[in-house]
């Protein structure tokens, strides 16, 4: 089974689940043998941007120590063979700087998104 998962919805419980559900979901759902990649866009393509320091959050003396590192999260995918895309167009639009975004992401333009469908057999949408 050939699966392009599609995030949009950025930092979603990301401070409470220390990393992104559908990252999480992406890699669990590779290792148990399905054909996998992620097309980050709208405020998702934000994840590629290196280094970024979450605040931490605290309740009372409660306070999360493992903040989410999701360009982390993204390179070990990567290395998993774990195809990520992203859309250039969102990248431009939030002004990201591509020397602050991280290697391996292949961007594509809206344009092609459809080609990139084409591809696989199911398109998650998150």
């Amino acid at each position: 089974m050939k699966v392009l998962n599609i995030i949009e919805t950025a930092y979603r419980a990301t401070l409470e689940e220390q990393d992104d559900t559908i990252l999480w979901l992406s890699q669990s759902f590779q290792s148990a043998g399905v054909d996998i990649a992620v097309l980050l866009r709208g405020n998702a393509v934000n994840y590629l941007v290196k280094e970024q320091t979450p605040f931490n959050l605290h309740f009372g003396e409660w306070q999360q120590t493992h903040p989410p590192e999701l360009d982390q999260d993204l390179k070990m995918m990567m290395n998993q063979s774990i195809a990520v895309y992203a859309i250039a167009e969102d990248i431009h639009e939030r002004a990201l700087p591509e020397d602050r975004l991280i290697d391996g992401a292949v961007l594509i333009t809206k344009r092609q998104i459809t080609d990139l469908f084409e591809q696989f057999e199911y398109v998650w949408h998150w």
